[in-house]
């Protein structure tokens, strides 16, 4: 299996060089390589993918030696991450992220599904994943997140995947996680707010539907995008036809957001993704 390698730093001369010599001198071979500099801040993101025998230690104080001091450098074995699912009622995007996984192709395990409801429960059981319903009502926001927490915290994931978890979580939740939540939504926002968004836009005569998957900051669906699509309707389409619409490019999205980041093809930088792909 390839080992990956993802360094940025601030841009210098021959940064590229100077780590493929390192990898170079350390005998491994390179299988596939990106790099990109972010102009406004003259920011430097290299991906490299490669094979061989190594010491990690040995590896990682060598580059370190050839690259700017504050340089941030992971290596990665690809190895499948741990995940923990949050939902609500919706069923399409945790019925494809179950099935995905069933099949081998998150390149994750999943843990555990939490929920505020037990609607989804029989679905999760089928799949052999354990359930926790953690109802929210007569608690607070607090007191309820306390209880997910302490929950998610006896998994110890690698990320939390929101698949239309539909509650606001504060800023402490979202603290413990740092751009390891990631969430689903529409794309309709912030044009069309609200419980019936798919009902606004067929008042409108909307012509594309789309979904966004991002990682979550402090800020409502504003944290770093991770994976866009939109689809074409037409006014044929009633609003049920388009929330249907709506649950199928949701759950691609969604998936697809995953494959990138589970694969270890995103940086995350200030509040947008560089993605290799």
């Amino acid at each position: 299996m390839a080992n990956t390698l993802l360094i940025h730093c601030p841009d210098a001369p021959g940064l590229v060089y100077k780590i493929t010599g390192v990898l170079f001198r350390h005998g491994l071979n390179i299988l596939r390589n990106g790099e990109f500099v972010e102009r406004h801040d003259n920011h430097f993101f290299m991906r490299t993918e490669f094979a061989g025998t190594f010491e990690a230690e040995a590896l990682q104080q060598e580059l370190r030696a050839v690259l700017p001091p504050t340089a941030v450098l992971r290596l990665s074995d690809n190895c499948p991450k741990r995940i923990v699912l949050l939902a609500t009622r919706e069923y399409h995007c945790l019925g494809e992220l179950l099935v995905r996984h069933a099949f081998g192709e998150l390149n994750a395990e999943i843990l555990a599904v939490v929920s505020n409801h037990e609607v989804l429960g029989t679905l999760t059981q089928q799949f052999g994943i354990p359930f926790h319903h953690l109802p929210h009502t007569d608690r607070t926001r607090e007191a309820h997140e306390v209880e997910v927490l302490a929950v998610l915290a006896g998994y110890q994931p690698d990320f939390v995947v929101l698949a239309k978890y539909m509650r606001i979580l504060s800023s402490d939740f979202v603290a413990a996680y740092p751009n390891r939540l990631i969430n689903i939504h529409h794309s309709f926002l912030p044009a069309f707010v609200g419980a019936s968004p798919y009902a606004q836009a067929y008042e409108r005569g909307v012509k594309i539907i789309g979904a966004t998957a991002h990682f979550v900051n402090e800020q409502l669906d504003q944290g770093p995008i991770i994976a866009q699509s939109v689809i074409p309707i037409d006014h044929t389409r009633s609003a049920q036809d388009m929330a249907q619409a709506g649950r199928d490019v949701e759950k691609i999205v969604l998936a697809r957001s995953l494959q990138l980041v589970f694969n270890e093809h995103v940086f995350v930088h200030r509040n947008k993704t560089i993605i290799f792909d």
